[in-house]
């Protein structure tokens, strides 16, 4: 019975109570109804009902309740005579639902509700109680009332102060992410960004330092400081946003379709030997998609000029209705045996790729091809889901 008990919900067990006490409050109001008014035998049930049943109303609505019992409250002294031996209007049963039915009123309802279920009680009370008991019962549940609502501003207060409290455990944990954001801005300012610019200076100098360089070696340096300043360009937008206070990575500018074409050609710039051919209208895709999109041909574009540097390197795109079709092909290395060496790396940008494609529900394969070369193939949807967008955007547009 214990097992039974603790598997049923609180606020069953509570309605359970309520149901309890008011069948035992009836069991006692119809029998004693005999000993205190003349009340005809057919109507005791009804009468005594009257008088105990508003308790049922005590979770669900106290101020129906109170109106019912208080209404009845009228009725009973009016309607019906007192024996002989018994003063008081009411009976006993009907007076303990009608106080608890104000208190509950006082705890629960508005103030102007509360304000009214009062002065009407306290009139009733001084109305129908006899003698100058009226002014006693007046006072006491007045009392009552105000003890009411100082549980009531107690109960609120905690609850305010916990609100509070978990708005400061909030902003703590809030200041100690930007700290660590900052933190981490810091050391990718100095060792990132620093040497970035360091190649961006001496990749713009080396001309009028280095005595003698041929037209084809000062394009390549002119080639090297405007790639340089592209990455050094993305750190600090990067910066940018960890170093933000509240904002987001997704409300920060990113890049997107309409970037690709720079990006394939500041890669030809470096010296990568590449080719493309791009299909369909890109204008249509996401920026969610743009942005995976752009990072996959960035990743896989800094592989092949990594790991198969003399080789020539493909790109296609497609842009279609539904899914962009994505392919980067590498030729083999020479020298290289049949490993790619884009698996053999222990690096992350595969991996990373592959995340990117299914944040946005596609997909991406990496694979060695049958002449030795390497192939990234990815297929993404043009408009990814809602819940896609709001689960993987923040975590991959870093």
């Amino acid at each position: 019975m214990t097992r039974a008990a603790r598997a049923i919900p609180p606020g069953r067990r509570i309605d359970i109570t309520i149901f309890v006490v008011t069948a035992i409050l009836y069991s006692v109001a119809w029998p004693t109804l005999q000993l205190t008014h003349d009340v005809p035998i057919p109507i005791m049930p009804i009468v005594s009902a009257l008088a105990v049943f508003p308790l049922v109303l005590v979770r669900a609505n106290p101020a129906l309740g109170w109106a019912i019992s208080a209404a009845s409250a009228v009725v009973v002294p009016v309607a019906f005579d007192r024996l002989p031996g018994y003063d008081f209007p009411w009976q006993v049963t009907h007076l303990i639902v009608l106080l608890v039915l104000v208190s509950t009123v006082s705890l629960r309802c508005a103030f102007p509700v509360v304000a009214v279920v009062w002065l009407s009680t306290v009139l009733l009370f001084l109305g129908f109680t006899p003698g100058n008991d009226g002014v006693g019962w007046a006072v006491g549940l007045s009392a009552i009332v105000l003890f009411a609502l100082l549980i009531r501003w107690l109960v609120l207060s905690r609850r305010e102060l916990a609100k509070q409290e978990e708005v400061s455990e909030l902003e703590r944990a809030r200041r100690t992410v930007l700290e660590e954001k900052a933190r981490i801005a810091r050391d990718l300012h100095d060792v990132v960004a620093h040497h970035m610019s360091l190649v961006v200076v001496q990749a713009q100098s080396a001309p009028y330092r280095i005595e003698d360089v041929s037209p084809s070696a000062a394009a390549e340096f002119e080639a090297i400081g405007a790639t340089a300043r592209e990455a050094l360009n993305e750190i600090r937008g990067m910066l940018g946003v960890l170093r933000s206070d509240g904002v987001l990575a997704e409300n920060s500018p990113q890049p997107g379709t309409a970037d690709v074409p720079a990006l394939l050609e500041s890669s030809a710039r470096a010296g990568v030997r590449l080719s493309w051919e791009s299909t369909g209208n890109p204008a249509a895709i996401s920026a969610t998609t743009g942005l995976a999109l752009y990072r996959i041909l960035q990743e896989s574009l800094s592989n092949a000029s990594r790991h198969a540097p003399d080789t020539d390197v493909r790109v296609r795109l497609d842009y279609g209705l539904d899914v962009v079709y994505v392919e980067v092909v590498n030729g083999k290395t020479p020298g290289n045996g049949d490993v790619p060496v884009q698996m053999g790396t222990g690096g992350h940008g595969l991996r990373g790729m592959r995340e990117r494609a299914l944040g946005v529900s596609g997909w991406l394969d990496a694979r060695v091809r049958p002449d030795g070369g390497f192939e990234v193939v990815a297929r993404l949807p043009t408009t990814p889901s809602a819940h896609v967008v709001s689960e993987h955007t923040t975590a991959f547009t870093a």
